[in-house]
């Protein structure tokens, strides 16, 4: 009889699991299709859109929100939230610059810069994990807390370091390929590998899942919190040196937007608000789609002002649609 249940049990499990990993591919190959569809539309209007230069252009101008979707996305899966990766990378881009308009070295200035990334995050992980307030709220507030800071640090004004460290936003491998895409690329594979087949990620997804149920299984909740924002802390600490090298000045507010477009692209790639769902693939052609339709907007005159408002179009309907996939799922 108990052999019985254990049986109908794993049986249901397979058709559960089954029926998400249909979800999440359904969703995936949705998103490759409108990616497809933007880009034939695009093409016919302008015929430069499908080179192979226009698209290694779309792909450098996603690189820095592509990175932060990543850490937006292990953060969500894991249950968490980070409103303020933008302003965190901005805070660091900005110390950085003026570390090197001082006269200090590169080298210790991208010491500093990893190390106060790690700093940051570290608090934003102590706080919520010891709280237990929701993350939005926290991250939300040390987001202006950020921005505030590095509006101090830089006096108001935007600081210009043009030429003297342009390496990771400009260089190019063999001349074509630009270094930040292939490093966006090598943060995704880190970011899959660790979700996927390390015995943390699978503890991140059940926390995510459901972090007292973790909590009883023996899992060390409050540590996986804290260490999940601390990696995603360092990991911004490295992208605020690809933002500072690429534009070559930085403004307190230079990564404001970032945070609504990495947690736009998630969404679209199918990850929930709720934890322990989605799939870093599907987050990565959520960026995708997101820099085909700006370059698509760009290439046919779309105000900016427009963009704005189509961002926001985006996250809702996405949200909309992640959320009654969820529900069947349940059903």
């Amino acid at each position: 009889m108990l052999n019985n249940k254990k049986d109908n049990l794993s049986d249901k499990e397979l058709v559960s699991g089954s029926r998400k990993l249909g979800f999440l591919n359904n969703q995936i190959s949705y998103l490759i299709l409108v990616i497809v569809i933007i880009a034939v539309v695009a093409s016919v209007i302008n015929p430069n859109f499908l080179t192979l230069r226009n698209f290694l252009n779309v792909m450098q101008q996603i690189s820095i929100l592509g990175i932060l979707t990543m850490c937006m996305s292990l953060l969500m899966i894991s249950g968490g939230l980070d409103i303020s990766i933008g302003n965190m990378a901005g805070l660091i881009a900005i110390i950085f610059a003026r570390m090197l308009l001082a006269g200090i070295s590169i080298f210790l200035g991208v010491i500093v810069a990893l190390a106060l990334g790690i700093f940051l995050g570290f608090i934003n992980g102590v706080i919520i994990a010891k709280s237990k307030v929701t993350p939005l709220i926290i991250t939300l507030g040390m987001s202006y807390v950020f921005l505030g800071i590095a509006l101090i640090v830089g006096g108001g004004r935007p600081q210009t370091i043009t030429g003297q460290f342009s390496f990771l936003g400009e260089a190019k491998i063999g001349g074509v390929v630009p270094v930040s895409i292939v490093i966006f690329f090598v943060i995704f594979l880190f970011a899959f590998f660790l979700r996927k087949y390390t015995k943390y990620g699978r503890r991140l997804n059940a926390i995510g899942g459901n972090s007292q149920a973790a909590f009883l299984s023996g899992i060390n909740v409050d540590w996986h919190v804290i260490s999940i924002y601390t990696l995603s802390g360092l990991i911004v600490g490295f992208t605020s040196l690809i933002l500072v090298s690429r534009l070559g000045m930085v403004r307190a507010d230079s990564g404001s937007d970032y945070a609504l477009q990495a947690l736009a692209a998630a969404i679209i790639g199918g990850i929930t608000f709720e934890g322990g769902r989605g799939s870093l693939v599907g987050a990565f052609f959520g960026v995708v789609l997101l820099g085909f339709i700006y370059n698509a907007m760009n290439i046919i005159g779309v105000n900016s002002y427009v963009q704005t408002i189509v961002l926001g179009a985006i996250i809702v309907v996405a949200t909309v649609i992640s959320q009654l996939g969820v529900g069947r799922l349940r059903r």
